[in-house]
């Protein structure tokens, strides 16, 4: 989602962003700087003001914290109650906060007091302006415009294009969310697109890019959201005094492809992008289906959010999804009892089910012909949404690469996690708070080098946090060339292997039954973007132990290693496999599964999944002509399951899973051959026998440790 929507997330989740209190007749003693245990790069600042405290941090404006008992103080709307604990001297040790967060119930954090002298965060004052930026249609776009008071310029523009609003953008918003780049003096766009919040016109879902080079492309009906990028940096660049001339153009999901229209014929002004987590093609590998998958809870509710209203509407669905959907049977059921048939998007769902004009005339990766801008990729590994996108566009844009500008960065993170201050996805502990070293040693290095001129950029190509190591990587470029390509083998026998198995006829084979799909997080599933309560952001970081029990997944797994596995590069699925019915959706997870006594108590005996992907078999031979899969024929289904960079400790285990459901994520493949899966019937619905065999394999990228 868009930065602001992540920075909501970053208030929400943070504890050191909604720091609470402690009341006593005493309020010096709470004075003092306190280390979150869980994320000590996190340090909040406590100060008495008048009858209340007030806490603050790096990345945070100061918050009041008003009485609530003995030792205790709440942020406002009693959101965080925060607790000191007191020694036996009646000194103030530290602190425990018990909030809402992103999981069901309520999330306990503890701090320990590091110093008695409280230390303002020193954010920068910030102007804000509102104005309406007309296009060349005529259309006006609303932009607000928030620059530094200490500084006059000439200074360079960061711009930011989103659909989710920009009334957020504000001083201490800037410098919570921007705290690398904005003490470094830029003026800062954020921009309403066409049909969204304050702008006018019609907004298109993922609007098709128009004919630029076309004989009429003067004609101001061939408008795109690469042409209001250069309608917007021209009147920027005329009517914004003191500016350098130069636009920097950022963006995280949406606002990420929208960052990526910026360089498809940009203006002269535009002088470096940096897509993140960008939607590039929302069929083959983005947000809406995958390989011919039809996401459809995500399809469901980000529609619901987008289409039904002007300004943001998520998280309508009050039950668990999983029982929803597989109540309302096809997605056009589902769609009909939730109200979203009128929805333009969810119309296209149901009428263009293949990959047809309608979304490859939406997808960026083929105007990706040339390097017009520096461009800095930012992607993530569990990233649950755009994990597809910034990887893709680097494969795209490299080969035309002759300057040296485009860069790529792979980190430890889910969708947009990197705009936080954290060492953790869910309960897996990086060791570090790896988006801070990402925004102070890459992202602002390199708009100050392309903006500013200022030296310090110097990544080689690709940064690449390598996991089980935790650690960062730097490489000439992606996939590293000392990967070697080996296959791991899915014997008939559940054991995994790089000796090819000497019967090709043997198979490991289960039961899918679309009427008890396997679900892909854990239940309740509530809506994605549901105010409290959704598990959706670090579902990809999830125990997989509650799936590999079931009767209908498929596992294997190697010995206990005795030497570390390093795997970088992008990892392939190449299965053999047949069915009963005649068609199948396949799904393969390669796993890292710890040992019982893991290094840290929570992983004990983890199942980490590290690549993973669906593929819809009726697409087998072609994403537009989808054809039925002959039933009991052994075929071949071959497909990336994406960039990766772990490291199989020594101890652990590597496993993977295969399974034909992935629900309610995915929608459920009837196993039966229909035109549409859309439409399909409750008859249609069938179980399949389904059989993997021996010579199925993943093709490892194995690195040399």
């Amino acid at each position: 989602m868009v930065r602001a929507a992540l920075l909501c997330l970053l208030l929400a989740v943070s504890p050191a962003l909604y720091a609470q209190g402690a009341a006593t007749n005493n309020l010096d003693r709470y004075a003092g700087q306190y280390r979150l245990n869980d994320e000590p790069e996190i340090v909040l600042s406590i100060f008495p003001a008048g009858d209340h405290l007030t806490v603050e941090w790096a990345r945070m404006a100061a918050i009041p914290l008003t009485p609530h008992g003995d030792n205790t103080f709440v942020s406002p709307g009693g959101k965080t109650r925060y607790s000191f604990a007191l020694n036996a001297a009646g000194t103030v040790t530290g602190f425990t906060s018990e909030r809402k967060g992103e999981t069901p119930g309520v999330i306990v954090e503890a701090a320990t007091k590091i110093s008695d002298t409280p230390v303002h965060n020193h954010f920068r004052p910030y102007s804000r302006v509102e104005v309406m930026i007309p296009m060349r249609d005529g259309i006006k776009l609303h932009a607000v415009i928030v620059r530094p008071t200490t500084q006059t310029g000439p200074l360079p523009f960061i711009l930011e294009r989103s659909p989710y609003g920009s009334n957020w953008a504000d001083s201490d918003t800037i410098n919570e969310s921007f705290n690398v780049m904005a003490p470094e003096g830029y003026i800062f766009v954020f921009e309403d697109i066409r049909g969204r919040y304050g702008s006018q016109g019609k907004f298109v879902m993922m609007r098709p890019i128009a004919p630029h080079h076309d004989p009429h492309s003067s004609n101001p009906k061939w408008i795109d959201e690469s042409t209001d990028t250069w309608d917007t940096v021209a009147w920027l660049v005329k009517n914004v005094p003191n500016n350098n001339g130069r636009v920097g153009v950022i963006g995280i999901s949406y606002p990420g492809f929208l960052a990526t229209e910026a360089g498809i014929d940009p203006n002269p002004a535009v002088k470096a992008i940096s897509p993140q987590a960008p939607m590039t093609d929302v069929w083959l590998g983005d947000d809406f289906f995958h390989n011919g998958a039809f996401r459809e809870t995500y399809g469901y509710d980000y529609v619901l959010g987008m289409e039904s209203s002007k300004e943001n509407a998520f998280g309508k669905l009050n039950e668990d999804a999983y029982t929803y959907f597989l109540k309302a049977g096809s997605a056009t059921a589902a769609g009909e009892e939730g109200g979203l048939t009128k929805l333009p998007t969810w119309q296209a769902f149901l009428q263009n089910p293949t990959y047809d004009q309608f979304w490859r005339s939406r997808a960026v990766q083929t105007h990706l012909t040339q390097v017009t801008v520096p461009t800095l990729e930012v992607g993530g590994y569990w990233d649950q949404e755009d994990m597809w996108g910034p990887q893709e566009q680097y494969a795209v844009l490299k080969p035309h690469d002759i300057k040296h500008e485009v860069f790529l960065v792979l980190g430890p993170w889910n969708h947009g996690e990197w705009v936080r201050t954290t060492r953790h996805l869910g309960v897996v502990d990086f060791g570090s708070a790896t988006g801070d070293w990402f925004r102070s040693e890459i992202e602002a290095p390199f708009f100050a080098y392309y903006l500013k001129g200022q030296p310090g950029f110097d990544l080689k190509d690709v940064a690449s946090f390598q996991s089980g190591t935790d650690r960062w990587m730097s490489y000439d470029e992606w996939p590293p060339k000392d990967s070697v390509d080996r296959n791991l083998y899915l014997a008939a026998n559940g054991t995994l292997t790089f000796t090819k198995p000497s019967d090709p006829k043997a198979y490991t084979q289960y039961v899918s039954d679309p009427a008890d799909p396997v679900n892909y997080r854990k239940r309740p599933i509530e809506a994605t973007y549901a105010p409290t309560g959704s598990r959706w952001y670090a579902w990809l970081a999830q125990d997989q132990r509650p799936y590999d029990q079931r009767s209908d997944v498929a596992v294997w797994e190697t010995p206990v290693l005795s030497k570390d596995v390093t795997v970088t590069g992008n990892v392939i699925a190449d299965l053999l496999a047949s069915t009963s019915g005649t068609d199948s959706d396949w799904v393969v997870k390669l796993i890292d599964a710890y040992p019982p006594d893991a290094k840290e108590k929570q992983m004990d005996n983890y199942q980490l999944m590290i690549a993973e992907e669906i593929f819809r078999g009726r697409y087998r031979t072609s994403f537009e002509h989808p054809d039925a899969i002959p039933a009991n024929k052994v075929e071949e289904y071959k497909y990336s399951l994406h960039a990766a960079d772990h490291v199989f400790l020594k101890g652990h285990r590597i496993m993977v899973q295969v399974q034909s459901t992935w629900f309610p994520l995915y929608d459920r493949n009837p196993q039966t051959f229909v035109p549409n899966i859309m439409t399909a019937n409750p008859a249609d619905y069938v179980k399949a026998t389904q059989k993997i065999f021996a010579g199925s394999h993943l093709i490892l990228p194995v690195a040399p440790n």
